[in-house]
């Protein structure tokens, strides 16, 4: 091997081109970009689900709510109201003297219009004039024959679910308010039986 083929193979050594390269820290503003769009896309298509099962679960305890209050009607009825329904939630609230708890509880019982789980629940009862005292004492004539129940959305979004009940211990559903046509007993002019 010659000399001139060697000093061929080897660089020579003078002027050396040096290349740097820069350290990648961090992120590129498109990498961020594209993360953002994978974050927006995901979010798009799970926000409506989310909704829905908001929605759903507000619904199923509003439906708990209606049959909680059926029930306790039913044990009021039957052993504090001489046969008679409390007239209102916070009726059904008061506990009977020597004990520490109403018939409804849940926070059912703290107000007549009490707000749970997204929905609005109320009951109200036609005060009957010959009704006798209760055992929690709410008074002569304020029991009543019968009662209405009824589970009102807080917020009309998407497509609401109203929920109503009333001494017949049947939960109806229709789309709009069941609160007014409700009769105290008997079906109403609207709405379709909830499955049992």
């Amino acid at each position: 091997m010659s000399l001139e083929s060697a000093r061929a193979l080897h660089p020579t050594r003078g002027r050396v081109d040096q290349v740097q390269t820069r350290k990648a820290d961090g992120f590129a503003l498109i990498d961020m970009i594209f993360v953002c769009g994978i974050v927006g896309l995901l979010c798009s298509i799970a926000l409506p689900r989310l909704a829905l099962a908001k929605q759903s679960a507000g619904a199923a305890s509003a439906i708990g709510s209606m049959r909680t209050m059926n029930s306790a009607q039913l044990t009021y009825a039957l052993t504090c109201g001489s046969g008679f329904y409390a007239p209102s939630l916070t009726a059904l609230g008061t506990a009977p003297p020597g004990s520490t708890e109403g018939f409804i509880g849940g926070g059912l019982g703290s107000a007549d219009t009490v707000i749970k789980s997204a929905y609005i629940i109320r009951m109200t009862a036609t005060a009957y004039a010959l009704a006798p005292d209760t055992c929690n004492q709410i008074g002569v004539g304020t029991a009543g024959q019968s009662f209405i129940g009824a589970a009102d959305p807080a917020e009309n979004v998407g497509s609401p679910r109203f929920f109503a009940t009333n001494a017949n211990n049947v939960v109806y559903e229709h789309t709009s308010t069941l609160f007014g046509v409700m009769p105290e007993t008997g079906v109403p002019p609207i709405g379709t039986v909830l499955g049992r």
